[in-house]
C-alpha cells in the first residue's frame, strides 16, 4: 500500500464575506519535502497556512495529515505541527527562557524535557546570556529565534514558517537553512511560505505558486522551466514574474521616476 501524503489539501475554498481568498486549491506533499509556497500579496498564502495549523477555519474543502482527516479541534494532531508565523505574539513580561517553558507545558513535555530543551535552544541561537531578560527588551531577531525555537521544541512531524528569516542575521539565516535541510532528511515536512524567492530556490525541493488564491503552478523548478516554453526563464524570480498577475515592474519603476521629478 502506497504511503499516505503528509499534507493533503483537497478543493480547499476560504471565503471573508462574499471575497473568495481561496478558489479549490487542491495539493499533496511527501513526507520529508520542503515546499515553497509563494504568491503575491493576497494571493492566499497566509490563509493557507493559517487553516493548515488550525487558526483559521476552511469554508469547504478538505485537510488530511498521513492520510487521517484533519478538524481544527483535533488537538492531538496539532501537537504534531510547528508554526513559525510572519508576525508572533508574546508575552513580554516572560523573559525568553520562561517563554519557551510555557510553550513546552502548553505541549505536556516532561519538565526535565522542557528544561533541557529550552536551554538548548537559547544556546543554538546564541541567546544565553539574555535568557533570563524580559522579551519586551529583545530585538526583532532574537524574538524571531526564540519564535523558531517555540515551533520546534516539541519535535514537530510538520513544520510551517511565514517568512521565518525575517530579522535574522546572515549567520542565523545560514544555521536556519541548515537546520530545515537536515529536518527534512529525518523525514519531517516543511511548508515555507517567503517572498525571497532566490532563498526559495535554493532550498525547497518543490513550488507551489499560488495567485488570486488559485494554484498556477507546482513543481520543481526544472519542471516549472518547462511550463514556460521559449521563454528564455532561468530563476525562479522569473518564473513568479511570468506566472502571477503582477503588473510590469518596468512601468512601475517609470512611474515612479516620474514621481520623482
Amino acid at each position: 500500500m502506497a504511503e499516505a501524503p503528509a499534507i493533503e489539501v483537497s478543493g480547499l475554498k476560504k471565503f471573508y464575506g462574499n471575497f473568495l481568498a481561496l478558489d479549490q486549491v487542491s495539493f499533496t506533499v511527501p513526507r520529508g519535502q520542503i515546499l515553497g509556497y509563494l504568491g503575491p500579496n493576497g494571493a492566499g498564502k497566509s490563509t493557507t497556512v493559517n487553516i493548515l495549523v488550525g487558526l483559521l477555519a476552511r469554508s469547504s474543502g478538505a485537510v488530511s495529515f498521513d492520510g487521517r482527516t484533519y478538524q481544527r479541534e483535533d488537538f492531538a494532531m496539532r501537537r504534531r505541527i510547528g508554526y513559525v508565523p510572519e508576525t508572533g505574539g508574546f508575552y513580554e513580561s516572560l523573559s525568553g527562557y520562561e517563554f519557551l517553558q510555557m510553550v513546552g507545558r502548553l505541549y505536556h513535555l516532561e519538565e526535565n524535557e522542557v528544561e533541557r530543551k529550552a536551554r538548548g535552544f537559547l544556546e543554538l541561537f546564541e541567546l544565553e546570556r539574555s535568557m533570563h531578560q524580559r522579551l519586551a527588551t529583545y530585538s526583532k531577531g532574537m524574538r524571531q529565534k526564540v519564535l523558531i525555537s517555540a515551533a520546534l521544541l516539541h519535535n514537530p512531524d510538520l513544520i510551517f514558517m511565514d517568512e521565518p528569516l525575517t530579522g535574522l542575521d546572515a549567520h542565523t539565516a545560514l544555521l536556519l537553512k541548515e537546520l530545515i535541510r537536515q529536518m527534512a532528511r529525518e523525514g519531517k515536512t516543511v511548508f515555507y511560505c517567503s517572498h525571497v524567492l532566490d532563498v526559495v530556490e535554493r532550498l525547497c525541493d518543490r513550488v507551489i505558486i499560488l495567485d488570486h488564491g488559485r494554484i498556477v503552478a507546482d513543481g520543481n523548478l526544472e519542471e516549472l522551466r518547462r511550463s514556460i516554453p521559449q521563454s528564455g526563464t532561468t530563476t525562479l524570480e522569473e518564473i513568479f514574474k511570468r506566472l502571477t498577475s503582477e503588473e510590469d515592474s518596468g512601468s512601475r519603476v517609470e512611474q515612479f521616476t516620474a514621481l520623482m521629478r
